[in-house]
């Protein structure tokens, strides 16, 4: 595991890389607007993914490393994602863009102007809470690239079903809430719902050649 600060132009960033012994193509990860690269999907992620040849950059966005509690303006978070992608691409392999809730927005909408391989969604924001008018899947739809939506079945930001026709995969995590949190009465517990999440990203992978 490798840490390093990136200047960008919202402040500086950090990525903590967790590298595959012979990476055959990289996965960048960010964190949501409420939470950091701690969550429990990034990090099954980063343990699991290098045991398949993915390197995984997990990417702390300025405003985090700042020590802020509030999360900027979508347009400054394109920003330090934008400032932060030479060092993603510069093992020169090809980098899947990923992130949760406000980061998997951030890779929906800038993948194609940076040359994403694919789009990585966790908990994808489709709206917010109880406000399904106020819909986003505009910056899913126009990510441009193959692209893999991962959300939790009681996810109030969207629910699966709620997801409209498009290109795009889902997985469904059964119970699982925004943070893939699922409650004790539910029928798989919170180590397989985790599962469900880094089998469908290692089997995704695999397909995109």
């Amino acid at each position: 595991m490798k840490t390093e600060i990136i200047s960008t132009e919202a402040g500086d960033a950090r990525i903590t890389w967790h590298p595959a012994n012979k990476a055959r193509r990289v996965l960048a990860v960010s964190h949501g607007a409420g939470g950091g690269i701690e969550a429990r999907d990034l990090q099954a992620l980063a343990r699991v993914l290098p045991g398949h040849g993915v390197s995984v950059a997990l990417v702390e966005q300025p405003w985090r490393v700042a020590g802020k509690k509030v999360a900027p303006a979508p347009k400054t978070l394109d920003v330090g994602w934008r400032g932060v992608w030479p060092s993603l691409v510069r093992p020169g392999l090809p980098v899947i863009s990923g992130g949760r809730s406000a980061g998997a927005r951030v890779a929906c909408r800038t993948a194609a102007e940076l040359g994403a391989a694919a789009v990585l969604a966790l908990s994808f924001p489709l709206h917010p809470p109880g406000r399904p008018e106020k819909s986003r899947a505009g910056e899913l739809l126009g990510s441009g690239v193959p692209t893999l939506v991962v959300q939790g079945g009681n996810d109030p930001f969207g629910k699966p079903e709620e997801f409209p026709d498009g290109s795009f995969e889902l997985t469904e995590v059964p119970y699982g809430d925004h943070g893939f949190a699922v409650p004790k009465r539910a029928q798989i517990t919170q180590e397989e719902a985790v599962t469900v999440i880094t089998d469908a990203v290692v089997k995704w992978l695999g397909s995109l050649g």
